[in-house]
């Protein structure tokens, strides 16, 4: 059952960097400060059809992962600007409020156009 369901409007310059490095994807529909851009996975407003909790799966154009933990901010944020920060480390806590770990295979090939989407049982 779906969801949250976007599609990539624009990748940061830097975006794909800063996962690799830091395990980090940062991700707004609407960015709300200038330079956040830069680090971030842009996108088409959506909206949280259902709740989202942990044991969802999260697609990123064809790889797949499984929520682990969500921080108490994350679907907040989600929710008003499109914004939360996955973390691919599969641990069944956060660091930071804004977090949603996920576990699954390394980190996704995000291009523009692919579909981001939250799915649950």
């Amino acid at each position: 059952m779906m969801k949250y369901e976007v599609v990539v409007t624009s990748i940061g310059d830097m975006a794909t960097e800063l996962m690799e490095s830091t395990g980090d994807l940062i991700i707004f529909d609407t960015c709300p400060l200038d330079g956040l851009e830069e680090i971030s996975i842009m996108h088409t407003t959506g909206e949280i059809k259902r709740p989202i909790q942990v044991g969802d799966r999260v697609t990123f154009g064809k790889a797949q992962y499984t929520i682990t933990a969500i921080g108490d901010e994350a679907l907040k944020t989600l929710e008003e600007l499109g914004h939360c920060t996955f973390k691919f480390t599969g641990s069944n806590t956060v660091e930071l409020p804004g977090q949603i770990e996920l576990r699954g295979e390394g980190h996704p090939e995000i291009s523009l156009n692919d579909i981001i989407r939250i799915e649950g049982n």
